[in-house]
């Protein structure tokens, strides 16, 4: 029995020290700790006890490794464990808060999914529907003048959710920070985010040029009118202050 208490208490220690890391990114080495943790019955246990409790604080971060432990939850193999997380958690992580009449929940439900491509597409739907509320205009697509209409508080929430559910590599927020990070040269960012073709400088072909995965490098989803130019990229980089 004691020796059945050490390791509960190592687990739940081991635990506690991967949600105090508060990682942007989540490392190959915190995922390798999960995978380890979620392998015994008693992490399972400890660790879905955690994320409940979790999800029912008001936590000031941005709860990337709680999203990522939600999926890790979905794609393992005990079905009733799963089923333990869907019955307290079946909306994801993040409780939409839907202050305009745009529902976010299949995003974050494509997020999870990490069906990316899906997840982009209505990343552009929503944007521009935002844009549709305040103008009574209908958009395809966006010019910088449009971006004045998004309301940051939308903005917050769909680059929030991109990010809980890559593990902090994907959201427009943190294609900015690289953008900052090389002093706003907009071919440095493309560069890095992998946009370009580096052998003609050309840009890649939607869809099948772009990875779909978190296999991408950081920043390269999503995308934002990839072909129309840097402007409306510059008015949306803009509106982002957090």
């Amino acid at each position: 029995m004691k020796k059945m208490e050490i390791k509960k208490e190592h687990i739940e220690e081991e635990i506690k020290e991967i949600f105090s890391n508060n990682d942007k990114i989540i490392s190959n080495h915190t995922e390798k700790r999960l995978d380890r943790i979620l392998e015994d019955t008693i992490g399972q246990e400890i660790i879905l006890s955690a994320l409940l409790k979790r999800s029912k604080e008001v936590i000031n971060d941005e709860k990337i490794i709680d999203g990522f432990i939600y999926q890790k939850i979905l794609e393992h193999k005990d079905d009733k464990f799963i089923n333990k997380l869907l019955v307290k958690l079946p909306n994801g992580i993040m409780e939409m808060k839907q202050t305009i009449k745009i529902d976010y929940q299949p995003l974050q439900q494509s997020l999870i999914r990490k069906n990316f491509q899906e997840a982009d597409k209505l990343t552009q739907k929503y944007l521009c529907k935002l844009v549709e509320i305040k103008t009574k205009s209908t958009k395809n697509w966006l010019y910088f003048t449009d971006i004045q209409f998004i309301p940051k508080t939308e903005l917050f929430q769909i680059d929030l959710l991109w990010k809980i559910y890559s593990g902090g590599k994907f959201g427009f927020s943190v294609q900015k920070a690289i953008w900052m990070k090389y002093n706003k040269q907009w071919d440095k960012l493309w560069e890095k985010i992998k946009w370009l073709e580096i052998e003609n400088g050309i840009m890649k072909r939607y869809p099948k040029e772009f990875t779909w995965t978190t296999d991408a490098p950081e920043g390269h989803l999503p995308l934002f009118n990839q072909l129309r130019g840097t402007q409306t990229l510059l008015y949306l980089f803009k509106s982002i202050d957090w």
